[in-house]
């Protein structure tokens, strides 16, 4: 059942975009231009479809919970890309789309005689889309690459973690869908300017040249201080501004912590904070009135602010501090967030009721399009559209499908 809030945005009514991605990369981008109102045709292998259909399978023969994430309001065609007529009709369904994006192992595409000079001679229009692992002229060009991978070669695991322990891979995939939401952007921006002048291109993003553009405030931590960014924990990379960090909560548990935050740019949040932990005496103190007076009594700092958090649940501790005018967030869990009923009131998260997997609450695009989000629809069946898309798109009736199946093309 889809959530009352949601809605069509159109804003890429007529887009056709075809989909040779799998995984979670190349999807996110697919995914975030469906959201947005183009028909994204999905393009599987007959036999198994997208490897992410397999993925944290909860059910034998049931799609993952992790392919319904990313694979939302998609059609699912299938062709076998190792039939000479699969390979024509990806080229002919390439002809009538807007938008091609792939992400295969280094040199694949290529080796299917579907790299952009191919596409490009049936469609010169076309914005050809492509998510590989490192870029063209990197030492490292023909290595594959996953999330981690990423976010270990492009700097993101190198500051994240503590200052005594080694790194840490951070929850979120910064770098496949961190890497995904920079190419759709970069796809948008290609149909924007291809309206005005016919013209395409060709994309290409590297997951490891993505990373950089999360963790630019560490080089401009690096420019400061002339060496490269360290581990902060939860503190900041540019430092220099305590108190900012986790604290304590009660009752004690995994993520029973609040996040607090002193801006260096406002002086009153640190006034604000003295007055709710009870320690007003230390107002106008030279030894704690500056962010680099504080950085000398920083764990004494730490160690009072976490005798007030302790005696406070983290959503408590949250609502005091934000009432106080000081940046304060609790520690949430996947758990709490998926049942937190205003998520789902604001219609981001939605609940989409697929034909095998059942119900499913999950996020949806948090842009809201004159105050609402798009729709959520559920992740397509391997080969759902076959009838429909190579009918709409090629003129192909009932009975050619039907041949198509008997070749095992489709």
């Amino acid at each position: 059942m889809l959530d009352a809030h949601g809605t069509a945005t159109g804003c890429l009514a007529g887009v056709r975009i075809l989909d040779l991605t799998q995984f979670e990369a190349g999807p996110s981008c697919t995914e975030a231009l469906a959201w947005l109102g183009a028909e994204v045709v999905k393009v599987e292998n007959p036999k198994s479809g997208d490897p992410g259909r397999g993925s944290f399978r909860s059910k034998p023969g049931q799609d993952s919970w992790y392919f319904l994430l990313f694979n939302a309001n998609k059609k699912s065609i299938t062709l076998n890309l190792k039939s000479p007529r699969g390979l024509e009709l990806v080229t002919e369904l390439a002809s009538k789309a807007d938008v091609f994006v792939e992400n295969f192992a280094p040199g694949a595409i290529e080796r299917l005689g579907l790299g952009y000079d191919a596409i490009r001679k049936v469609n010169p229009g076309i914005i050809y889309a492509q998510v590989k692992g490192f870029g063209t002229g990197s030492p490292y060009e023909n290595n594959l690459a996953f999330d981690m991978i990423a976010q270990a070669c492009g700097g993101i695991m190198s500051v994240s973690g503590e200052s005594d322990r080694p790194p840490v891979k951070p929850g979120a995939t910064l770098g496949d869908t961190g890497t995904g939401m920079l190419l759709a952007i970069s796809v948008l921006g290609a149909l924007y300017r291809r309206k005005g002048t016919g013209q395409g291109e060709r994309l290409e993003v590297a997951m490891q040249d993505a990373m950089l553009h999360y963790i630019r405030v560490c080089f401009a931590a690096q420019a400061a201080t002339g060496k490269p960014a360290v581990r902060a924990g939860a503190k900041l990379a540019s430092g220099g501004n305590p108190p900012a960090g986790i604290y304590p909560c009660k009752p004690g548990g995994a993520n029973d912590y609040v996040y607090i935050y002193t801006s260096r740019a406002n002086p009153a949040h640190w006034h604000h904070l003295l007055e709710v932990i009870g320690r007003q005496d230390l107002i106008g103190n030279p030894q704690y009135e500056t962010g680099l007076a504080r950085v000398e009594h920083e764990p004494e700092i730490d160690e009072m602010i976490s005798v007030w958090t302790r005696r406070h649940d983290k959503n408590e501790a949250m609502r005091i501090l934000g009432a106080a005018g000081i940046p304060a967030g609790a520690v949430l869990d996947t758990g709490e967030l998926q049942n937190d009923p205003s998520f789902e009131q604001r219609g981001i998260m939605q609940t989409i009721e697929h034909r095998t997997c059942g119900p499913f609450k999950m996020p949806a695009w948090p842009v809201r399009h004159g105050g609402t989000p798009p729709t959520v629809k559920p992740a397509p069946l391997l080969g759902e559209h076959n009838d429909d898309v190579l009918g709409a798109w090629l003129g192909l009736n009932e009975d050619d499908v039907k041949g198509l199946r008997k070749e095992g093309v489709v």
